[in-house]
């Protein structure tokens, strides 16, 4: 079942030619045209579905910088500065509020990591306070666990999925971007080795600038131009309730379930690092550089084997002709199903620990497709060997929160400007240059 998504309208004039053509209106692409036309550029914003209604509706919607790997923290400081902006600087509701975050846990092992990671992450400005067996509780009144301790991050928050995307990509159309829906892009046009132009379902649009925001297809699509990008596939569950009088003020991470409160008293809920895997071409392609991640994750990843990924969806070994029907129009939105085990172990377990949300049901639940690095780092990124073209893919679970800083960044690389961030550790050289990649820190 789709996630809950806010309706975008298209833009009524098809153009011919564009400053930069955005590929995917998921947060990172909405983001990114929503920078662009603030620059002043003429943006066309292309989505093969709808805005926002793959990964962008169907995760957690948090927006933390609490936890994040050392590597992240510069982009992620500059995105939870642009949540707090962006609602007055465009006049649209994206639900964000900083509510803070809180992780509780009874291991020691966690405790001993946050407490480095407080370290580490002082260096840079950010606060997070560490909490005892006493303060964890008062912090969650109602719940059963005796927690050990816990971590806040006060200056975190969350945003609401199904209304982001769709806002920015709203608010730049409304500033002068073009946006079109259910119009894939097929490939590039290539001119003396740089792009010259995109090929879409709709006929050619002339740029010189393109930033392929593609989400779980990204891989497929510079393949298709010779370009490998080593992208890993994980499918998520997750699920909505019914409104109810809220026993949980504020997300809450627990290593059992975790859960955001919503505005209308709802939650959206999963478990905690649960996931499947359903390789296909692409997945065989890349495995091994994604085997010492897989290994690490086995115990919570299903691995379902069949034919169907070698035929059809981002996994599939797959030839088109721009003139054709290609893979992109074939699947409009990825929509796999949720895995009704977690669902069912999610709820239980939100009950368990908090008596008060007895009567809670399931009124939807989602799965949802997300595209992982070897190093749960992503790629934000020219392409040495084809100028003009801009990844912004691999967001390895943890992308929705840090969308307006990856927007910023691509469409700063986009038009040459000063990046944001040093955009070193996002290169997309170091999946592809032999380069020692680092184990995925804590994420």
């Amino acid at each position: 079942m789709p996630a809950p998504i806010r309706y975008v309208q298209d833009s009524a004039f098809f153009p011919d030619s564009a400053d930069v053509v955005i590929i995917g209106a998921g947060i990172a692409g909405a983001a990114a045209a929503w920078e662009l036309t603030r620059k002043g550029h003429k943006v066309v914003l292309l989505e093969k579905g709808l805005v926002g209604a793959e990964q962008s509706s169907r995760n957690w919607g948090w927006c933390r910088k609490q936890n994040r790997d050392e590597r992240e923290l510069p982009l992620i400081i500059h995105a939870l500065e642009r949540w707090g902006e962006l609602k007055e600087e465009t006049g649209e509701e994206l639900g964000f509020r900083r509510t803070g975050l809180i992780y509780a846990t009874q291991d020691q092992s966690d405790i001993e990591s946050w407490e480095k990671w407080k370290q580490m992450a002082r260096q840079y400005g950010v606060q997070s306070d560490v909490l005892t067996a006493e303060q964890i509780r008062a912090m969650t009144p109602g719940g059963k666990t005796q927690w050990l301790g816990g971590v806040s991050s006060p200056t975190d928050g969350h945003a609401e999925p199904r209304l982001a995307a769709p806002g920015l990509a709203i608010a730049a159309q409304r500033h002068g971007a073009l946006v079109f829906q259910q119009c894939a892009v097929r490939g590039l046009d290539i001119a003396a080795g740089k792009v010259s132009g995109v090929w879409t379902e709709r006929g050619l649009i002339k740029t010189h600038r393109v930033i392929c925001a593609a989400g779980a297809w990204t891989s497929m699509f510079c393949r298709r131009h010779g370009i490998a990008l080593p992208l890993g596939n994980v499918i998520g569950t997750a699920f909505r309730t019914h409104p109810i009088a809220q026993a949980i003020a504020v997300p809450l991470f627990t290593k059992k379930f975790a859960c955001r409160p919503q505005m209308d008293g709802s939650y959206t809920v999963s478990v905690t690092g649960k996931g499947r895997v359903e390789p296909g071409a692409q997945g065989l392609r890349y495995a091994r550089q994604f085997y010492p991640t897989f290994k690490s994750r086995r115990a919570n990843l299903e691995v379902n084997l069949g034919l169907k990924p070698f035929f059809k969806g981002p996994e599939a070994f797959a030839r088109w002709d721009f003139d054709k029907v290609s893979p992109f129009e074939q699947s409009r939105i990825l929509d796999p199903d949720a895995d009704p085990r977690i669902v069912q172990q999610g709820l239980a377990e939100m009950q368990k620990e908090y008596p008060a949300l007895a009567g809670l049901k399931v009124s939807q639940a989602w799965g949802g497709m997300i595209d992982s690095t070897p190093d749960a780092i992503p790629v934000i990124s020219k392409v040495d060997a084809l100028p003009g073209l801009i990844l912004s893919a691999g967001y390895s679970a943890h992308g929705f929160g840090i969308g307006p800083g990856a927007g910023r960044l691509a469409a700063d690389l986009a038009v040459e400007d000063n990046p944001i961030v040093d955009p070193t550790p996002y290169r997309y050289s170091r999946l592809v240059d032999g380069s020692a990649l680092n184990v995925p820190g804590m994420l």
